[in-house]
């Protein structure tokens, strides 16, 4: 990101903010890159992600897959066998993410060191 100084700073900031903006509406949220993460990880179904995340609701698991398979990161297959077999895999647009969740884990790390000296 660049500072500009004078009358154009504060179009610039615009500029800058409303893409993250975008990507925060997408990914934010308490859930969605943890959930992404466990998809990615191999969890393939409902209940092994919820297993994988502590304290995941399944009501909000619910609402948040197909947040996220809306637009377009993760996609549910459904293979008609008995019982039904539902199972969710990370597009490879989800796959575009993986530098941004990398560097956020990264981050958190030396954020737990920085503030709680772990």
């Amino acid at each position: 990101m660049l500072l500009t100084d004078g009358t154009t700073k504060q179009l610039n900031c615009l500029a800058q903010v409303q893409p993250i903006r975008d990507a925060l509406d997408v990914v934010g949220g308490k859930w969605k890159v943890l959930i992404l993460t466990a998809i990615m990880q191999g969890n393939r179904r409902f209940r092994e992600i919820e297993t994988s995340i502590p304290k995941l609701n399944p009501k909000v698991l619910a609402k948040e897959l197909k947040d996220l398979e809306e637009h377009q990161l993760i996609q549910r297959i459904v293979h008609d066998d008995y019982p039904v077999l539902i199972e969710y895999v990370a597009t490879d647009y989800a796959r575009t993410l993986k530098k941004v969740m990398l560097e956020l884990h990264d981050w958190g790390v030396n954020h737990r060191k920085q503030v709680f000296g772990k």
